[in-house]
């Protein structure tokens, strides 16, 4: 038999392509996969999970380090007699259900982040971005009625600039109750995760947030998720998934 031309000089970089041209140089060779470093940022304890928990779930998975931000407290707005901060005890709890490597609050006060200004916000995410230097950022939608999520995604775009080299994709996700209420609603996906083995898990994790999850007939409500879920995959085929943004993406 005789040899493809391309296959008659093994290790080299001369020969010939069939169409008698000569060959270019060697393909560089590509460093196989490794565990990737994941950072979701939040505006307020839950949000990590009611978007991309399931995501991030896969994530850990997978092999993944996966750590999240949260920038604002959840207690001195709606719980301003409470004695000690439960809401992040259950994020906490929350976060190791969905097995992450790290979950931090910083505590800007709840519902007040537009008395700052955008540097303030953006800088507790920019020393995180440098200190995990992440592959991959999730962050808020920016059409959420929520005027913090709004913000946190502003703030999310300054400090996941291109300046900082680590960072290859960044996406936004939906936060249920807050996405779909934005008028008008314009949360456009153009990226699909299966969440089919990890949905059970998101949902685990949000149990764990007894003081955020009502009962059902409400977008946050543990039945809504799954059905939301469901939903998203009968849309690309799944069994379940979760949608994003894709809003940046670096090939370096």
């Amino acid at each position: 038999m005789v040899p493809h031309p391309a296959e008659s000089n093994e290790g080299s970089v001369g020969g010939t392509t069939p169409a008698g041209l000569p060959l270019g140089p060697e393909i560089p060779k590509i460093t196989p996969m490794r565990p990737r470093t994941v950072l979701v940022v939040g505006a307020h304890p839950d949000d990590e999970v009611l978007g991309p928990g399931g995501t991030l779930a896969r994530h850990v998975g997978e092999g993944d380090d996966v750590h999240a931000l949260i920038l604002c407290e959840g207690v001195s707005l709606r719980y301003p007699d409470a004695k000690e901060d439960f809401v992040a005890l259950e994020g906490r709890a929350a976060a190791r259900v969905l097995g992450l490597a790290s979950w931090t609050l910083h505590g800007f006060p709840d519902q007040r982040l537009d008395r700052l200004s955008l540097v303030e916000i953006a800088a507790p995410i920019e020393r995180k971005v440098r200190e995990l230097k992440p592959v991959i950022v999730y962050t808020h939608w920016r059409g959420d009625i929520n005027r913090d999520h709004a913000l946190v995604h502003e703030a999310t775009l300054v400090a996941a600039r291109c300046k900082e080299r680590s960072i290859e994709k960044l996406y936004a996700y939906e936060t249920p109750s807050e996405t779909e209420w934005g008028i008008p609603y314009d949360f456009s996906p153009n990226t699909f995760v299966d969440v089919s083995r990890f949905l059970d898990t998101k949902l685990d994790a949000m149990r764990c947030y007894r003081s955020q999850s009502p009962p059902a007939n409400h977008p946050r409500s543990l039945e809504h998720l799954r059905n939301r879920a469901l939903y998203w995959g009968e849309c690309m085929l799944m069994e379940a998934a979760e949608p994003f943004v894709l809003l940046r993406e670096y090939w370096r």
